[in-house]
C-alpha cells in the first residue's frame, strides 16, 4: 500500500478499551457500502473525503469531521485527485453513552445529528488522541477522547431514532437479517428466503434496503467481515476465518475485508496481536 502512496494503520490501544483507532492516507481507495458496530469519528487532515450517507453524498474536507452512527450504511472515496488523509477513532456505543451520561443532558441513545461537522478544534483533538495512543500516554489519550466526544455531542448530538419494525415489510426484513446471520456460511437464495417469509423476492429486497440501507447480499458481505474481525481478534488465522464466515478462500476475504476495513486482514490481526502481547 505504501508504494502506491496510500498507507493505513488500524489498531487498538490497550488503555482505551472499546475504541478502534485508524491513521490513513488514501488516493484511489474506495470503501464499499458497509456499516460499523461502533461510531465513526473521522478527522480530515487534508484533501477531501466523499461518503454516501443518509441518502446523499457528503463532503468532508480539511478541518471537518465525518461522523457516522453505528449500524448506518455508508461508503467512502476521494473527493479530489490527491485523495485524503485522516485520523479516526471508533468508540463503541457503550463508551459514547457513558460519556454522554456524564457530560451532557442528552436523553435516550446518543448519536450524531449531522454527518459532517466543520470544527478544526475537534479535528485536532482526534489527532492528539491518536498521537497519545502511539506514544503510550494513557492519561492523555483517555482525557482527550472524552473531551472530543463531549464536544461533538454538545455541538452535534441528539437521540438516535428507534428503528421502526411495525410494518410487515420491516418485520420481514428483520426476520431475513436473522436468517442470514444464522446461516452466514451457507445462505439461502433471495427467492428461497422470500418464500420462507411468505413474500416475494422484490418485496423483500425493497423492505430490506429500506430497513438497513443496502440489499441482503451486500449486508451479508458486511456481516461476514464483521464476524471475521471477531475471529481475527480471537487469534483465528485469516485462512480459517475466511471459510468460517462463508468466503470461498482467503483471497476473497482479503478483498472484501480491505474494501470495508481499509487494511488487509493479516495487517489487522498483527496489530491486535501486538496489543495482546503488551498486556502480558
Amino acid at each position: 500500500m505504501a508504494g502506491s502512496g496510500e498507507r493505513a494503520r488500524h489498531w487498538r490501544y490497550a488503555e482505551l478499551p472499546g475504541v478502534d483507532l485508524l491513521r490513513a492516507r488514501y488516493i484511489r481507495k474506495t470503501f464499499v457500502r458497509h456499516t460499523h458496530e461502533h461510531f465513526v469519528i473521522a478527522a480530515i487532515a487534508d484533501g477531501v473525503e466523499v461518503f454516501h450517507c443518509q441518502g446523499s453524498d457528503r463532503y468532508a474536507g480539511a478541518g471537518a469531521l465525518a461522523l457516522v452512527n453505528p449500524d448506518t450504511a455508508h461508503t467512502g472515496r476521494a473527493g479530489v485527485p490527491e485523495g485524503w488523509r485522516y485520523g479516526a477513532v471508533y468508540p463503541s456505543p457503550e463508551v459514547v453513552a457513558k460519556i454522554a451520561a456524564e457530560t451532557t443532558t442528552l436523553r435516550g441513545t446518543p448519536g450524531f445529528v449531522r454527518p459532517v461537522l466543520d470544527d478544526p478544534y475537534t479535528v485536532g483533538l482526534v489527532h492528539q488522541v491518536l498521537r497519545a495512543a502511539e506514544e503510550g500516554n494513557a492519561l492523555a489519550a483517555d482525557t482527550l477522547l472524552r473531551v472530543a466526544v463531549t464536544r461533538l455531542l454538545r455541538l452535534n448530538g441528539g437521540p438516535l431514532p428507534r428503528r421502526d419494525v411495525r410494518t410487515a415489510g420491516a418485520r420481514n426484513a428483520a426476520r431475513a437479517r436473522a436468517v442470514l446471520q444464522e446461516r452466514m456460511a451457507e445462505p439461502p437464495t433471495l427467492e428461497a428466503l422470500a418464500a420462507d417469509l411468505g413474500t416475494s423476492p422484490f418485496a423483500l429486497l425493497r423492505a430490506f434496503r429500506d430497513a438497513y440501507g443496502m440489499p441482503p447480499h451486500t449486508w451479508l458481505t458486511d456481516a461476514r467481515v464483521r464476524r471475521a474481525r471477531q475471529l481475527l481478534d480471537a487469534g483465528t488465522p485469516p485462512s480459517q476465518a475466511a471459510v468460517a464466515v462463508g468466503f470461498t478462500d482467503q483471497p476473497h476475504l482479503n478483498r472484501h475485508f480491505t474494501r470495508i476495513v481499509g487494511v488487509p486482514p493479516g495487517a489487522y490481526q498483527r496489530e491486535r496481536k501486538n496489543v495482546q502481547d503488551m498486556r502480558r
